[in-house]
């Protein structure tokens, strides 16, 4: 991959070029880790691997109403 370049701006914050946030996939909340080796800034990312488990867990159909009536139930027996 080609060199590219973002500039510092006042406030010492700077765009992540196009190209870059294509490459590695990037999206908004997305963590980067920025660490110091030598004379050089890494940048590394820190991607939410939440999504990685989509799937994972298995649910039926639901009630909403009965899931809340049953949650209340609970509620009230905990305070008796």
């Amino acid at each position: 991959m080609e060199s590219v370049k973002s500039v510092v701006t006042s406030k010492f914050q700077t765009t992540i070029p196009k190209v870059i946030r294509e490459n590695l996939k990037l999206s908004v909340h997305d963590t980067l880790n920025w660490e110091i080796e030598s004379d050089k800034i890494v940048v590394r990312t820190n991607k939410n691997k939440f999504l990685a488990y989509k799937s994972t867990i298995k649910t039926g159909p639901g009630d909403v109403n009965k899931d809340i009536a049953f949650a209340r139930k609970l509620r009230a027996e905990k305070y008796r």
